[in-house]
């Protein structure tokens, strides 16, 4: 994208979407669990760090289906923008194939992928964003 033109309007809060990366970081960090508890502890710790991935995945999945269509699609486009399949300057063709594909199931696909966390920070950046 030249120097002159002007960037892409994002099409969803900022705010919201740093709380999705932060939530999304947290799910990725109670999946992986830390292996460092004794034998006896494994159970009740795996349980409850189960129990927290759900209940991260459960705000997740709510915080998406409250989302109106243009910021579903504004943030798959985003996750895509960070994955490397869109450049900024196709940020429009991004949004509409979101709006085709993906938004009667948007938060299966993006809780289904992979480094969401990191695509999303990807994503932002390109559009010159952070969440520090």
């Amino acid at each position: 994208m030249a120097e002159d033109e002007e960037l892409p309007e994002l099409g969803i809060s900022l705010d919201t979407v740093c709380w999705l990366i932060e939530r999304a970081r947290a799910f990725d960090a109670k999946e992986a669990g830390d292996g460092d508890t004794d034998a006896d502890e494994d159970d009740v710790e795996a349980h409850l760090l189960d129990e927290e991935a759900d209940t991260i995945e459960e705000e997740m999945r709510e915080a998406i289906a409250e989302l109106n269509e243009d910021e579903q699609a504004a943030l798959i486009a985003l996750a895509w923008v960070g994955r490397g399949e869109f450049d900024i300057s196709e940020w429009n063709e991004a949004i509409r194939l979101a709006k085709e594909r993906n938004l009667r199931n948007a938060d299966d696909y993006l809780l289904g992928m992979p480094l969401l966390a990191d695509y999303l920070e990807e994503g932002l950046a390109a559009f010159g964003l952070s969440c520090e």
